[in-house]
């Protein structure tokens, strides 16, 4: 019996520690093409195969079109965010090439808490 309760243990502890990074804040600033970030910034293709982490992060194969929407600044330079279909999610810089500029004047705003959380499909997953 007490090997089953530290297996749950166990198995809780990772659980929360799971879920503490998917949440964590990867910068408090970001680059948009607007206040909203709603504009497409650029289009970028795949120059590697890229499988993020967690599920805040894009999956792609080499050659696949990529629509920047936000960069990350000041503490995270290195992470963009974008889609390639219905899939939305953060990907390093260094895995892209930018194929076509949309918006040449970036502005910098806060990011949000809900700039974190996983999405799947139409819903926030809270962990």
């Amino acid at each position: 019996m007490s090997r089953i309760l530290d297996q749950r243990i166990l198995l809780l502890v990772i659980s929360f520690l799971t879920s503490l990074q998917s949440t964590k804040v990867l910068s408090e600033w970001k680059k948009c093409g607007d206040r909203e970030c709603e504009t497409a910034m650029s289009r970028v293709q795949a120059t590697t195969d890229y499988l993020g982490p967690d599920c805040r992060y894009l999956n792609f194969k080499t050659g696949e079109e990529i629509m920047v929407y936000s960069k990350l600044s000041r503490k995270n330079e290195n992470l963009w965010t974008g889609s390639k279909g219905k899939d939305f999610g953060y990907f390093p810089k260094d895995a892209v090439k930018v194929e076509e500029v949309f918006i040449a004047e970036e502005v910098e705003v806060l990011t949000k808490e809900t700039d974190f959380l996983c999405l799947h499909g139409d819903k926030y997953d809270f962990e």
